[in-house]
């Protein structure tokens, strides 16, 4: 059949910013999918919560309070994820920060704490998970966390747009170094997408904020959690298999670059 092209049973997966928004979304699929999911956050009760939602719906799960900015804490992540199986499959790296600010208001310390969490962070999950796969012979995925920011300027976004470009460069310059591992590296790269990120807002402010997207969307709507997790599926699964080294933009047709 061919959905078994999406099975994850047997498969473990870290998914970090899984507490709640795309990550905890992400998070649940793959255990619906069948994976062994380690949801990993700074926010500890949030992702114990995600947890505890996988186990009663029948799925396996684990939570880690992670800072993503450590490198040290996303290594001993890793390290209890494949320790029970001796392999590590998925690695989702999905958290990340928001900062808005002009380019000429942008203070270093801003310009610091996003960079480091959002590009570094990444960086150091995926170098722990690409070593633990090859040190275990594990033809595995890595998806990373880009944004629909890397196609256009957006005012207020010099931080979170330069540091998910990083992002991109990262994943495409991995897949060349890896892929004769069998290791799989791809990028996704939302529109405007419903998460308490995007929902830090006042309600009037929200709607304001949403409105034009939904404008210039061809299916007259933003995203939900659900929409992205799904793309991450396909990119953790066997359906991607010939797929590396690539951005899926799941954006409603916001965006339409070659």
């Amino acid at each position: 059949m061919p959905f078994t092209a999406y099975d994850l049973t047997g498969r473990i997966a870290i998914v970090t910013g899984a507490a709640g928004g795309i990550g905890r979304a992400t998070a649940v699929l793959l255990a619906e999918a069948g994976a062994t999911v380690h949801c990993a956050d700074l926010d500890g009760p949030g992702v114990e919560e995600t947890a505890a939602e996988i186990t009663a719906a029948g799925g396996s799960a684990h939570a880690h309070r992670l800072d993503v900015t450590r490198r040290d804490e996303i290594a001993a992540v890793v390290d209890a994820a494949r320790d029970a199986t001796g392999r590590l499959d998925v690695m989702a790296n999905i958290a990340g920060i928001m900062h808005s600010a002009p380019v000429l208001e942008t203070a270093d310390a801003d310009l610091d704490r996003v960079w480091t969490t959002n590009f570094k962070g990444v960086l150091y999950g995926c170098q722990e998970a690409a070593r633990a796969m090859i040190a275990t012979a594990t033809p595995g995925s890595v998806v990373n966390m880009a944004s629909g920011a890397i196609d256009t300027g957006a005012p207020g976004l010099l931080c979170y747009g330069a540091a998910k470009a990083a992002v991109i460069q990262l994943t495409r310059t991995l897949a060349t170094e890896v892929g004769r591992h069998g290791i799989r590296v791809n990028a996704v790269a939302p529109g405007w997408v419903r998460t308490p990120m995007t929902e830090r807002h006042t309600a009037q402010a929200q709607q304001q904020a949403e409105g034009p997207m939904i404008r210039m969307s061809p299916l007259g709507r933003v995203g939900e959690p659900e929409d992205i997790a799904h793309t991450v599926l396909h990119l953790a699964s066997d359906a991607s298999s010939f797929m590396t080294g690539q951005i899926l933009r799941p954006n409603g047709g916001v965006a339409m670059p070659w």
